[in-house]
């Protein structure tokens, strides 16, 4: 049986072996009570026009793998040479694990 936290490190390597070097994501928050995820993202993606198109991508490989996804918000660093994203998703497995 799959526990969320098993599956969102499950998701973060199978994210990072195919869109890394461009982007990479980092676990920064479970909140398994308010089925919250915090990720951050970095690399050069940052630097190109399609920066949200790789945070939502962590969904679509969430959703591979059963798991009911919302993107709820997208934070952008303050300074605009820094490249990274946090990403805090909505997740709820389609079997309610926990």
């Amino acid at each position: 049986m799959n526990t969320k936290k098993n599956v969102i490190e499950k998701v973060i390597i199978l994210y990072n072996k195919y869109r890394s070097p461009e982007a990479r994501a980092e676990l920064v928050s479970l909140e398994l009570e308010k089925d919250k995820v915090v990720v951050k993202f970095e690399g050069i993606f940052c630097e190109t026009c399609g920066v949200n198109d790789w945070i939502e991508d962590f969904k679509y490989v969430l959703e591979d793998l059963n798991t009911k996804t919302k993107l709820e918000e997208i934070y952008e660093p303050i300074n605009s040479s820094e490249n990274f994203r946090i990403g805090i998703f909505k997740v709820k497995l389609e079997n309610n694990t926990r």
